[in-house]
Order: structure tokens, then sequence, then C-alpha cells
């Protein structure tokens, strides 16, 4: 699918050392979550953080999004949590 192709692409950037910035991984985010790949989804949302790239309001909106699609409310919940904490 589509967001294999976007994952590629991003992982493709770190290998030439572009930089990957908020609007890049929300972009990768969002496709992973349009195809309902929500694991994958919450592994790029983890690995801004661990890669200290600010998550905005898109990034949290895409990656509850991508488990709403997967049917995890309990993750999505967690992640609306983890926002009002943030902010």
């Amino acid at each position: 699918g589509q967001w294999v192709q976007a994952l590629q692409l991003f992982r493709e950037m770190a290998d030439s050392r572009v930089e990957r910035s908020t609007y890049a991984y929300n972009g990768v985010v969002c496709a992973c979550g349009k195809c309902k790949q929500w694991v994958q989804a919450l592994r790029l949302f983890r690995e801004m953080a661990e890669s200290r790239v600010e998550r905005d309001t898109i990034t949290y909106n895409a990656a509850v999004s991508a488990c709403e699609k997967g049917l995890q409310w309990t993750q999505a919940l967690q992640l609306f949590r983890e926002m009002a904490d943030s902010r």
C-alpha cells in the first residue's frame, strides 16, 4: 500500500541524511493511519520523542486517528491524556 511507500521514502531520508522534520513525520504517521497501520504509526510517534522532533497537534491527531481506525481506544485515550499533559 501507499503507507509502505511513504515509510520507505521516509527511511531513505535518514539514509541520505535529510532532516526528518515534524512535517515529514506527520505525513508518514498520517499515511500509516489511513491504512490502519496503527502499530507503525505509534512506533513513528514514539520515535519522534526519542529523536527529539517536536510533536504538534497534527502529530497527535494523526496518531489518535490511527488508533481509532485500528479500534485501539485505550491507546487513543492515552494519547489524548499525553497531549493534554504536554501543553
